[in-house]
């Protein structure tokens, strides 16, 4: 009840711009002593960036050879399948790799022992992807350009492409495929110093903060059939619309739109998210958008309007800072 009164006297009394500057202002200032740079080594995977059940093999394997490294991989699994062991698609690409079974007949391993290499099963799947990977890079070593950029253009288009042009063929589609998993890779990635401040997020909060006060509607897009009613990802999803960049639809979807910024390195505009399982993002439930201050403007559930809450929660995951390129390389960006 005092929380409530306390907000009360913010909207009341015509103090709310100046509550938005203060956390604005006092968050940006905090986060000025963050920048530097890190101090490189190895590629560790960012805290719940990977399913759990997943992250092990995808950090052991992902360290095969040096034209890989495990969030490159994790980006892989994921733009290929979700994370989804059972996917298939039209043209027959099978499991968590998508594996076509000509390919997997000459390079699927039997990654844990059990006396057969199974498509459908991530243990070998995974350790399949990743010694496939490192061959196409063996293939391609004395190419100019990016080894592991001509690692991926191989995996898409073929090895002798990549000979056949020296170096990432100019085809649309791989040079899509490229880009798409070099962008990926970031967000899986456990960042390197300080991550780059968002350049939309400033009219990102601008559009949330004018639907305060706004109906929580479940499905809601903001539509004016729904009367501008919005749910969490919803919200979330025209903020950033409202700055020209599309994201997922789903909460869980919206995770990998970025980099993932540590606690204490938050900026006004991130995404923060809430999950049943700290380590597993696909059980991502809730997504608001910080604001500074360790508050967020979100659509809570119904029964609530959108408001003001805090992010300090037992089910707090972690944030992403949204960036265009990362909300584009989404398989389901456009969903």
């Amino acid at each position: 009840m005092a929380r409530k009164v306390w907000l009360a006297v913010i909207f009341g009394g015509g103090l709310f711009f100046s509550f938005m500057a203060l956390l604005v202002v006092g968050t940006y200032s905090a986060a000025a002593g963050l920048a530097g740079g890190g101090s490189g080594g190895a590629v560790r995977l960012a805290k719940g960036a990977v399913p759990d059940v997943y992250q092990p093999i995808v950090q052991k394997w992902g360290n095969l050879c040096p034209a890989l490294n495990p969030a490159l991989l994790a980006a892989q699994l994921y733009q290929e399948s979700g994370w989804d062991p059972r996917a298939q698609s039209g043209a027959q690409a099978q499991g968590i790799a998508q594996f076509i079974p000509g390919t997997w007949a000459t390079h699927g391993i039997d990654g844990n022992g059990d006396g057969k290499a199974d498509v459908w099963d991530p243990q070998d799947a995974i350790p399949s992807a990743a010694t496939y990977d490192c061959d196409l890079a063996s293939y391609v070593k004395n190419v100019p350009g990016d080894n592991t950029d001509n690692m991926l253009a191989a995996y898409n288009a073929g090895a002798y492409a990549v000979i056949q042009y020296a170096g990432v063929p100019p085809y649309a589609e791989t040079r899509n495929y490229v880009k798409t998993i070099r962008t990926l890779e970031k967000s899986f990635a456990a960042p390197v110093g300080a991550v780059a401040p968002s350049q939309q997020a400033a009219g990102a909060i601008y559009f949330a903060q004018t639907r305060i006060g706004t109906p929580y509607l479940w499905g809601g897009e903001g539509t004016a059939a729904q009367g501008g009613r919005f749910d969490c990802s919803g919200l979330t999803r025209a903020a950033y619309a409202s700055v020209g960049i599309t994201l997922p639809r789903v909460a869980n979807d919206q995770w990998n739109a970025g980099a993932h910024p540590g606690r204490n390195e938050l900026l006004p505009g991130d995404l923060v998210f809430f999950a049943n399982n700290l380590n597993d993002p696909r059980s991502i439930h809730h997504v608001g958008l910080y604001v500074g201050g360790g508050y967020m403007i979100d659509a809570p559930h119904t029964g609530a309007v959108i408001r003001f809450d805090r992010i300090d929660s037992t089910d707090y995951i972690g944030a992403t800072r949204v960036t265009q390129a990362g909300a584009a390389a989404l398989p389901v960006a456009a969903a």
